[in-house]
């Protein structure tokens, strides 16, 4: 399997970021990591190797980009604006940096489909919510939607459109509607076992239906566990089921 890493000096995060991509064709599957690890954690965690087979197939092309989440809202030792002026930077980040980088590496019309488990899945759905003209579908697994969970009660704007259980809500512009509702891949999968919160999942869904926003949700049972186990099945049951 093609593995190659690449890296640059990000201007948005003022710090040079990694990347590695895997696989030669497909549309582009973007990896968030969990919580405050690296652009390797789903390799080392075996994700990439349950995978491997569509991406050998050539269903997809995978790439996986590193956190700062331990420079915002994991840092305990951070103001809380300074926490969300770093998330809007990371927002930057992905939209002005790596979504070109992908489809220079591909082609223009390549699809871009964020994934991400936990703290993951908030970023691979938040991302796509707000930029659905750049990032064109996302796949969240067991995960929250309301950034106010690891806030730690700091509030401000860059909070709210942070999260997409609050900005949700009031979208009614049309055209941002329809770009939402066109995406054909809205996948939001979680487990209903040890620290897992199948009702956040719900609550999204709930939301995405009231916008007319068409979606998939996939509540999988009390032995499924909030663990890579649960990822590594979720995954490419997804991808065989769904791309």
């Amino acid at each position: 399997m093609h593995r190659h890493i690449d890296q640059w000096y990000s201007p948005s995060l003022h710090k040079n970021m990694e990347i590695v991509e895997y696989g030669h064709f497909g549309f582009a599957l973007l990896l968030l990591p969990t919580a405050a690890a690296d652009y390797l954690e789903y390799e080392r965690f075996l994700l990439i190797d349950f995978i491997k087979p569509f991406i050998e197939a050539g269903k997809l092309k995978v790439y996986s980009i590193n956190s700062i989440n331990s420079e915002s809202w994991l840092n305990n030792k951070m103001e809380g604006r300074h926490k969300a002026i770093r998330h809007q930077q990371f927002n930057q980040y992905v939209y002005e940096e790596v979504a070109p980088y992908i489809r220079s590496r591909t082609s223009q019309e390549t699809q871009i489909i964020t994934c991400g488990a936990s703290f993951g899945a908030l970023h691979a759905a938040n991302l796509f919510f707000k930029r659905p003209n750049i990032i064109n579908g996302c796949i969240a697994m067991s995960g929250l939607y309301d950034l106010s969970q690891y806030t730690k009660g700091y509030w401000d704007d860059d909070v709210y459109f942070n999260s997409p259980m609050h900005y949700l809500q009031d979208l009614n512009d049309n055209w941002h509607l329809s770009q939402i509702r066109s995406s054909g891949h809205i996948h939001i999968m979680t487990g209903s076992g040890d620290y897992e919160d199948p009702n956040g999942s719900r609550y999204l869904s709930s939301l995405l239906n009231h916008k007319g926003i068409p979606h998939d949700l996939d509540v999988w049972g009390h032995d499924i566990h909030h663990d890579w186990p649960t990822w590594r099945a979720m995954l490419p049951y997804l991808l065989e089921t769904k791309f």
